[in-house]
């Protein structure tokens, strides 16, 4: 398949394997430090397969992460790719106050600019954890300086999502950030994810493709997310996991390398701030939104 004139936005959550939400229960954040770290070594293997494709992306960096591996942190820089924030230990954000999630964003975003020493504009929660009970979230990060976050995934789902979401990049209604969601299809009624994750994994990638182009038949570029740890299919076993959770994370790892390099050729993809950004460099409002 030739590559199609629509740029997608590509990004990777850059987190440790056992930072997930799905082993939240079994695994204390007080040990973490204790587990055995392959964050490093598998965000370098994917800056191989981004240089390797000839692609940009944009990299949401857990504060925890860049205060453990800052040299990591400068090799996404130098490599030419977009520094966002993931937030600073994976906390999902409808699990904090108010006043703890302004002092997590804006810690977060003051190491990595420090680490890497580039201007910090985006954000993703962990989870996909902004919906209508932390609409203020928004405001938070606009008053510490964000320009946009990639938060919801506007699809219905038991652990994220805003099912009735816009599926374009909108402005909350008020607030002075872009909020541009993780890609999803409309087919009969339903919205199905297109936008990477657990999915990627699960789906025919044959799937996978036809739901990416029709987001760009639909005039709009795609938004893909994957984490390191997807592609490291000799990861240790997390102990005691529940087995919904077990199966959630290592589906089919093993075929999620061979799958990417396909997705890359078979599109164009460059860094969130480049998609999504004006020639005049504002980024682009699609609508207004109140939850």
């Amino acid at each position: 398949m030739n590559r199609v004139d629509r740029v997608n936005a590509m990004s990777v959550d850059v987190e440790e394997h056992f930072q997930v939400s799905a082993f939240e229960g079994v695994v204390d954040r007080a040990q973490w430090d204790r587990q055995p770290s392959r964050v490093e070594a598998n965000t370098d293997a994917v800056l191989a397969l981004f240089d390797e494709a000839g692609i940009q992306a944009t990299f949401f960096v857990l504060g925890w992460v860049a205060e453990r591996c800052p040299t990591l942190v400068r090799r996404i820089v130098a490599a030419g790719h977009e520094l966002a924030s993931h937030g600073w230990s994976h906390v999902r954000a409808t699990e904090q106050s108010r006043a703890e999630f302004a002092e997590d964003v804006r810690r977060t975003r003051a190491v990595l600019e420090d680490v890497g020493g580039v201007a910090v504009v985006g954000y993703r929660a962990a989870s996909y954890s902004i919906d209508e009970r932390n609409w203020w979230a928004f405001e938070v990060l606009a008053e510490a300086g964000y320009r946009y976050s990639s938060s919801i995934y506007p699809v219905r789902h038991d652990l994220y999502g805003v099912p009735d979401a816009p599926l374009v990049p909108f402005r909350p209604r008020g607030v002075e950030i872009l909020e541009v969601p993780v890609s999803v299809v409309e087919l009969a009624g339903r919205r199905l994810p297109a936008g990477g994750g657990g999915f990627f994994r699960l789906y025919p990638y044959a799937l996978s493709r036809w739901a990416i182009g029709r987001v760009n038949a639909a005039g709009r570029p795609a938004v893909f997310y994957f984490h390191p740890w997807e592609i490291d299919p000799g990861q240790p076993r997390i102990p005691g996991a529940p087995a919904r959770s077990r199966l959630r994370h290592y589906l089919n790892l093993s075929r999620m390398r061979p799958r990417l390099q396909r997705l890359l050729r078979d599109f164009r993809w460059d860094r969130m701030d480049r998609v999504f950004r004006e020639p005049q460099g504002e980024f682009s409002p699609m609508e207004s939104h109140v939850s």
